[in-house]
C-alpha cells in the first residue's frame, strides 16, 4: 500500500560539503531552512542532469540533410501554403 495522497516520504542523508560551501550555506540560509534549500538544489541538479541525458540520447536522431538546408525561405513558404488552416 502506498502513501496517502499529498504525503512524501523523507529520507535522512549524511552529506559532506567543502568548508567554503558549508560556510556560504551557513551565511545565506537560516538553520531551519537548510534541508529545504539543499533539497531544492539537488532537485535542480537532477533535472539538469536528466535534460543532458535526454539531449545526448537524441543526438543523431534528426537527419543531417533537410529540405530547408538548400533554401530555407522556399521551404518556409511551402510549409505555410500547405497549411489548410492558413488564409490570406
Amino acid at each position: 500500500m502506498g502513501l496517502p495522497v499529498g504525503y512524501a516520504m523523507l529520507m535522512r542523508l549524511h552529506v559532506v560539503l567543502e568548508d567554503h560551501i558549508a560556510e556560504e550555506l551557513t551565511r545565506k540560509v537560516p538553520p531551519r531552512g537548510r534541508s529545504a534549500f539543499i533539497g531544492a538544489a539537488v532537485k535542480l541538479a537532477l533535472q539538469e542532469e536528466t535534460r543532458w541525458e535526454n539531449l545526448k540520447a537524441a543526438l543523431g536522431a534528426l537527419r543531417s540533410k533537410h529540405a530547408w538546408n538548400e533554401d530555407a525561405a522556399a521551404w518556409t513558404r511551402a510549409q505555410r501554403r500547405g497549411d489548410q488552416r492558413r488564409f490570406g
